[in-house]
């Protein structure tokens, strides 16, 4: 018997103390909630402005890839083509996207320089600060559920203690609560998850031009 009633006191000793660390949860998650929503308006904010600054020309592209093949193909000395070339890539500022003009200026000093090999570095760097570009949204899209999640179920605890004891006020105000965070974690989720799936479009996009500028150089190396 003395077994029993220690487990059963062993037992009602967890049960409250994860109860109170889950209560305590509570207003840490509603906070983070709220800053992820002011996160995500100003995201929203970089978004647009991006979008406005995104101009990519296709024919130009063309056109500067195309001279870049003649170029690297010429019978000219490779101090003369390296310098053509990276007057080619530079040329590109203002014609295409933010990410492929930037890939195409740093490349150029290396062009310049004769170091190609480099270039392909260059190219894998700009990937990798594409996927940063995304990385706070996706993560946003990830943790905004699972944050309006716990903020609906840490609120049911109370809210059902509240009902047992015929307090409506404490249940009404916890059932509110539990369905704004949802809400919360909700819209949050939804706008990162826009704004991820759009630039995860652009962005391949800009590597597949990326990848263009680098096959007219390396082909003939």
């Amino acid at each position: 018997m003395a077994e029993i009633a220690f487990l059963s006191d062993f037992g009602s000793t967890i049960s409250y103390i994860t109860y109170i660390f889950s209560n305590s949860l509570l207003y840490p998650v509603m906070i983070i909630l709220i800053l992820l929503v002011i996160l995500s308006l100003i995201l929203a904010g970089e978004f647009i402005t991006e979008y406005t600054r995104r101009h990519r020309d296709q024919r130009a592209l063309e056109k500067e890839t195309h001279q870049l093949c003649g170029i690297m193909d010429s019978s000219e000395s490779a101090e003369t083509k390296y310098k053509k070339a990276a007057s080619i890539l530079r040329n590109l500022d203002g014609k295409q996207t933010q990410m492929v003009a930037a890939f195409a200026k740093d490349a150029a000093d290396s062009v310049e320089g004769g170091d190609l090999k480099h270039v392909e570095k260059i190219a894998d760097d700009y990937e990798v600060k594409m996927m940063k570009r995304t990385e706070k949204t996706r993560i946003i899209t990830t943790v905004g559920p699972m944050l309006g999640l716990m903020g609906t179920l840490i609120p049911l605890g109370p809210a059902l203690i509240g009902l047992t004891d015929g307090n409506i006020d404490e249940l009404a105000t916890n059932l509110v609560i539990a369905f704004a965070t949802t809400v919360v974690g909700l819209f949050v989720a939804g706008i990162s998850f826009c704004l991820t799936t759009i630039r995860n479009r652009w962005y391949w996009q800009d590597m597949i031009d990326i990848d263009y500028l680098m096959d007219a150089l390396e082909e003939k190396k």
